[in-house]
């Protein structure tokens, strides 16, 4: 066990304690020892190698993933930490989510990016308001990694919020081209975070702010698209699960290649009742303070729904083209794998679970969850 291993270990230990304290002491100590832990977490890479089971192996795309899960968008920020997870054994690697120019982040009462994880009910809020480095800066980092068979390089891109329609679609473009150009194999557009103010936040059937996005993208970038770059749009967590045949329509009519449904959500008090007596202070606390995206397994129930509904109307729609539904929110056990690939999803990816699972088993983490794959 190395002091990575040894620190989630020990956090894991003592976070109920810690949970019991004044809220604010836990969300000012999780806000800020996150980032440090996750600063020496990217690049670390003394531990032993896992390779997944043969059997897991995918070709979808035509790109080949040696397994169906990895890591959710705004895990590796800055596009550091792809050979810890290919050493790991994840089946890809997705970096970001980023933005045309660098964001700060949020920022309330003194706390830096605020985040608070909910013990007994294995959840999570953060209200992080996409910090990043900017598409220029991370697509460079990524065009240096020395790519390995099996787990390809994904970048996650979002919307500059509080600037006018011509500048952010611009700077969305110019987040496609320079991806292209740095050699990813896939691309996820993040119309999903609940943390950055919006023109719009609905998904009424389909939001306008987000339908003119897609059909932009698919003028100005899908279809002069001269090599094999699929391009996966992620929906929240809250998209009502009957705008989801039209979203899907929509997407595979402008050229897209896939819908990622699940992330976080902001409908705290559908989730409440399903909180821990234990978290419930910290809950309130979090929602009422900072407001945020809530993650882990308060989501599972949803995120399988409506992945599921997605993947059966695909399935029934009999489309020429490969189009793929990819599973966020609450993805935590083989079994939500299994359920989810048995209703014909074929991606996945996990945050707040994976950090659960990491205090247990360490970085032998997707070498347990392999074992009952």
């Amino acid at each position: 066990m190395n002091f990575i291993e040894f620190a989630a270990r020990f956090d894991s230990i003592i976070r109920k304690q810690i949970l019991k304290l004044p809220s604010v002491v836990p969300v000012f100590l999780y806000s800020y020892s996150r980032k440090l832990f996750l600063k020496a977490f990217e690049t670390n890479l003394n531990f032993e190698q896992t390779l997944p089971p043969e059997e897991l192996k995918q070709t979808l795309w035509d790109i080949e993933f040696r397994s169906p899960i990895f890591n959710a968008a705004g895990m590796f920020k800055k596009g550091l930490g792809y050979d810890t997870v290919y050493k790991q054994g994840a089946g890809a690697f997705l970096a970001g989510t980023t933005t045309s120019k660098p964001r700060s982040g949020n920022i309330k009462n003194g706390i830096l990016h605020p985040f608070v994880p909910y013990a007994e009910t294995e959840s999570a809020s953060n209200w992080m308001g996409l910090p990043n480095e900017g598409h220029p800066a991370v697509a460079k980092r990524l065009s240096q990694i020395q790519k390995q068979k099996g787990c390809p390089v994904g970048a996650s891109i979002a919307a500059d919020a509080g600037k006018n329609p011509n500048e952010i679609l611009s700077g969305i473009l110019e987040g496609f081209e320079l991806y292209d150009r740095a050699g990813v194999d896939f691309i996820e557009l993040n119309e999903s975070c609940p943390n950055v103010k919006h023109h719009s936040s609905t998904h009424n059937i389909i939001d306008t702010d987000i339908s003119s996005r897609l059909v932009f993208i698919s003028e100005k970038y899908l279809k002069k698209r001269k090599r094999n770059l699929p391009v996966i749009v992620k929906f929240s967590n809250d998209i009502e699960i009957e705008a989801i045949p039209a979203l899907i329509d929509l997407l595979i009519e402008l050229g897209y290649d896939g819908i990622n449904i699940g992330n976080t959500s902001t409908r705290y008090e559908y989730y409440k009742k399903n909180v821990s007596s234990d978290d419930i202070k910290n809950y309130d606390y979090f929602t009422t303070t900072f407001g945020g995206g809530l993650s882990g397994k308060l989501l599972k129930e949803n995120s399988f729904e409506k992945s599921k509904y997605a993947a059966e109307y695909i399935s029934r729609k009999n489309i020429s083209k490969e189009f793929y539904v990819v599973r966020t929110g609450g993805v935590s056990s083989a079994m939500d794998i299994i359920q989810s690939q048995q209703n014909g999803v074929k991606l996945f990816q996990w945050f707040t679970a994976y950090f659960d699972s990491f205090s247990k088993y360490g970085y032998s983490l997707y070498a347990e969850l392999y074992r009952w794959l």
